[in-house]
């Protein structure tokens, strides 16, 4: 099921933006993060859920975050992050890689963060999940820059940039219809850059 916990009143906190815990915790956090993240997926059921974090809107956030992922070993397919509803706080959008023990032990990390207020984890079938991609393709001749163009208008995308042998396409989409996209377009056209910003989502209804 989706979750969502509030961080509560901070008690002593560490200077490296996280608060302070037993030698053993983080020990044993470091561990469990690897094993469960980077060996454990030939085992276990991989987890799919997001992870959202409302932080502080500041300077050195996404640092600290990361090097906290980077310190307890946490493998991350994606994230991102932009300011929210209120200018004060901002949004952050992870998805993992690792088994559902991992996922857990993630979001318990998160919520020790000074800068966190609230994390929550988002199940896929309950997400509207988006990503923006931009997609450079080199265009020798107009039969492959009309298949690129007429693939973009079908799926929803669009032209940005047309020049004589380049053509530039943003699309807004799910991962996996940016991914087909890319896949197809590749055949009328050689790519020569990518651009895509990682997931984004937000929890469908109120």
């Amino acid at each position: 099921m989706s979750s969502v916990a509030t961080k509560p009143v901070p008690a002593a906190e560490a200077s490296d933006g996280s608060k302070s815990s037993e030698e053993e915790e983080t020990s044993i956090g470091r561990q469990a993060g690897r094993s469960a993240l980077e060996t454990g997926a030939n085992e276990k059921k991989q987890a799919r859920d997001l992870v959202y974090a409302i932080v502080e809107n500041q300077r050195g956030v996404l640092h600290r975050i990361s090097g906290m992922f980077r310190a307890k070993g946490f493998n991350i397919t994606s994230i991102s992050i932009g300011e929210s509803s209120s200018p004060d706080l901002a949004r952050m959008t992870i998805v993992p890689k690792g088994d559902e023990a991992a996922l857990q032990l993630l979001v318990k990390q998160l919520q020790k963060m000074i800068d966190v207020i609230e994390v929550g984890t988002i199940r896929p079938a309950d997400a509207i999940e988006r990503e923006l991609a931009l997609v450079k393709f080199e265009t020798r001749d107009m039969k492959s820059k009309n298949e690129i163009l007429e693939l973009s208008n079908n799926l929803g995308a669009r032209a940005v940039d047309v020049s004589r042998d380049s053509l530039v396409v943003e699309f807004t989409a799910t991962p996996e219809r940016i991914d087909y996209f890319i896949n197809e377009a590749s055949k009328s056209g050689a790519i020569k850059e990518i651009v895509r910003t990682g997931l984004t989502a937000l929890r469908k209804g109120l």
